[in-house]
């Protein structure tokens, strides 16, 4: 089972997203858990994540609340949901 981390951040956190993404990238690669991920841009800017978990809704809710950028307050919001792969 997928499910669809849709995380936007605070606006004007875009340092806070720089500081923090040697950590993020690594906890996401060590996770074992992350089937696909990104950021989402505006205007090429980053302005949030999209992280797609295998697993149960808990694997995802524990990634999300452990995943250094939530750690460093970078989200306005985070939207948890299931996700049925079709193609890909």
């Amino acid at each position: 089972m997928y499910f669809a981390l849709i995380c936007r951040d605070k606006p004007g956190a875009l340092q806070t997203r720089l500081d923090n993404r040697d950590a993020h990238l690594a906890y996401a690669k060590a996770s074992g858990v992350v089937f696909l991920a990104g950021p989402m841009l505006e205007e090429g800017a980053m302005v949030g994540s999209l992280v797609i978990v295998e697993g149960s809704r808990e694997v995802a809710e524990d990634f999300a609340a452990n995943d250094p950028y939530a750690k460093a307050g970078l989200f306005e919001s985070v939207t948890i949901t299931e996700w049925k792969r079709v193609m890909g």
